[in-house]
């Protein structure tokens, strides 16, 4: 899969291996990140027990980081698209690592919790902004190049959990797992540090605005100016509720899936790694499939159409008793779930082009309300079991049937 970038036609052959470093370089980052993502989704039952948390504080681990992340974002956001996209990256790409580190020699919730407050919005700066960078290499292909990284990230989700029951395998347990990937954390951004160019937003404003790196308050007062002036579009506040609401059949419930399956199910921890491993695995699956089906389909009939299908999938996966079936089901939901993230990402970046730090920014706003649904979901799972939290997840498919216009199925159509 070959990143298409025009404006490189002209340059000398050796140079023309930048657009394929970057795309490597690009997918690595998002690699390292669902990895990350993968090994603590398939981790939680062991981290739990090991350092003593309830679910109240589990709902706070997840919830709180990725509150006062998406609180710093909008300014990483507005300080990228004012020409600081590379140093913001780079930088981002160190403390995602240390933060990884700290995760590795946790002792308790309070450690834990300092931790991953540093390592959200580390993503948000050397992840997000990666995917920033990669949008504006070549705006024809958005929708496509986001269901290559969509997949880069379903390899990630399905390691992720292979990486952690292999290391309880060995004796090790989780720690190894963390110190591991803030090594490849290195590798990734190794990649990006050779990539140069590309990593720089395109130019959108006169030089005086953007190359004075000791004037921060410009950048970030046009950038909010900016921002409000977004939100002011209908069309853009709809797409963004899609995006959260399509994310609470993503990374929410797949953070809750370990510890659905051990509490609510009654299965052993391995076999709680195994329902991680399904639905990922499955999901990767899909994800390699949505890259040529996107070709031909439009990813939005797509999406409202595969909704559907996860609304009776997951209601019949929380109505069923026998694991098998659950596991079954789980493989359902994974493969139907394939490019949502893909298309409704797309989709917001078509909406602001070449304001991709604008887009990040967005993205934030809204899930600063969205960060709080791991923490509504933990308090309802201690207050009356996990098996009747996730049924508020339901909503997910429910507003994307309801909110996506009807269009076509096959492109130009």
């Amino acid at each position: 899969m070959k990143l298409r970038v025009p404006n490189f036609q002209a340059i000398p052959p050796r140079r023309l291996l930048t657009p394929a470093l970057f795309l490597v370089a690009a997918l690595a980052a998002e690699l390292v990140d669902e990895l990350v993502d993968g090994a603590t989704g398939a981790s939680w039952p062991s981290l739990r027990s090991d350092l003593a948390l309830n679910y109240v504080q589990v709902g706070l681990l997840l919830g709180i980081p990725a509150v006062f992340a998406n609180l710093l974002e909008p300014a990483l956001g507005f300080l990228a698209d004012a020409g600081r996209r590379r140093l913001l990256i780079l930088g981002g790409g160190v403390c995602f690592a240390a933060a990884l580190l700290f995760v590795a020699t946790a002792s308790g919730f309070w450690p834990l919790l300092l931790a991953l407050l540093l390592f959200y919005p580390a993503s948000g700066a050397f992840v997000s902004l990666t995917q920033a960078a990669l949008m504006d290499a070549d705006p024809t292909r958005q929708e496509q190049n986001m269901a290559r990284w969509a997949l880069a990230g379903s390899v990630g989700n399905l390691g992720g959990p292979l990486l952690v029951g292999l290391s309880v395998t060995l004796g090790g347990g989780w720690r190894p797992v963390f110190a591991g990937l803030a090594g490849l954390t290195l590798v990734a951004l190794a990649l990006l540090w050779r990539v140069g160019s590309p990593l720089d937003p395109p130019a959108r404003a006169p030089a005086s605005e953007v190359a004075d790196p000791s004037s921060f308050s410009s950048p970030l007062w046009t950038g909010w100016k900016g921002l409000r002036a977004a939100l002011s579009r209908g069309q853009i506040r709809l797409s963004l509720l899609l995006l959260e609401c399509a994310d609470l059949m993503l990374d929410v419930f797949r953070g809750f899936v370990a510890l659905y399956f051990a509490d609510a199910v009654g299965a052993s921890a391995a076999q709680a790694g195994l329902a991680v491993i399904v639905l990922t695995g499955v999901g990767l699956l899909g994800d390699v499939l949505i890259v040529p089906v996107l070709e031909r389909v439009s990813g939005v009939a797509y999406v409202r159409l595969s909704a559907v299908g996860v609304a009776l999938a997951f209601a019949a996966f929380l109505l069923v008793s026998p694991v098998g079936v659950k596991l079954v089901l789980l493989g359902v939901l994974g493969l139907l779930t394939s490019g949502w993230y893909a298309v409704l990402q797309a989709r917001l970046y078509t909406l602001l082009p070449a304001q991709s730090g604008t887009v990040m920014a967005l993205g934030s706003v809204s899930a600063v309300l969205a960060g709080l649904v791991p923490i509504i979901l933990g308090g309802l799972a201690q207050r009356f079991g996990v098996q009747a939290a996730l049924w508020v997840l339901l909503v997910g498919p429910l507003t994307l049937v309801l909110g996506l216009p009807r269009v076509a199925l096959k492109r130009g159509g």
